[in-house]
């Protein structure tokens, strides 16, 4: 198997990327749907039901499985045989990151569950604040991985 691994590296290790580039582009663009969607309808009318129709598309159809392929093909590199220095700190910050990344992909599905539902309490200030989070954790991962720290 870790034959296997080191010898499909190359295409694993593109497939990640790939999918970690879809995947971060709806963690940018969810946040900001909701901060029009909160700024520029109300529940029930006609923009709300076109909100809803553009954030269940991005994130059944894009990000779930862009998430999904991220951790496939990152679990394949992690295993590959002298990819991670486990006596580094950077792996640690890196996995870290991304449950933390994982988790902020959850808490966006609840709040697509809040505006389905009418139920939205946030305002458009918030979300733009939310929609920092993933940025600061691109951040520490890319340093991370690239540093080696």
């Amino acid at each position: 198997m870790s034959d296997t691994l080191a010898l499909a590296y190359p295409w694993v290790k593109s497939l990640h990327i790939m999918s970690v580039i879809a995947w971060m582009a709806g963690l940018f663009y969810l946040p900001r749907l909701f901060v029009y969607h909160v700024e520029q309808s109300n529940p029930g009318d006609s923009r709300d039901t076109v909100f809803q129709t553009m954030e269940l598309k991005l994130l059944r159809v894009i990000m779930n499985p862009a998430m999904i392929a991220t951790w496939v093909f990152g679990l394949l590199l992690l295993f590959t045989p002298g990819i991670v220095d486990w006596g580094s700190v950077w792996p640690y910050v890196k996995l870290t990151c991304v449950a933390a990344m994982t988790w902020f992909h959850h808490w966006l599905g609840r709040r697509r569950k809040e505006f389905l539902n009418g139920r939205n309490t946030r305002t458009g200030r918030q979300f733009r604040m939310m929609n920092e989070v993933p940025t600061i954790l691109m951040v520490l991962i890319v340093i991370s991985v690239v540093v080696k720290f």
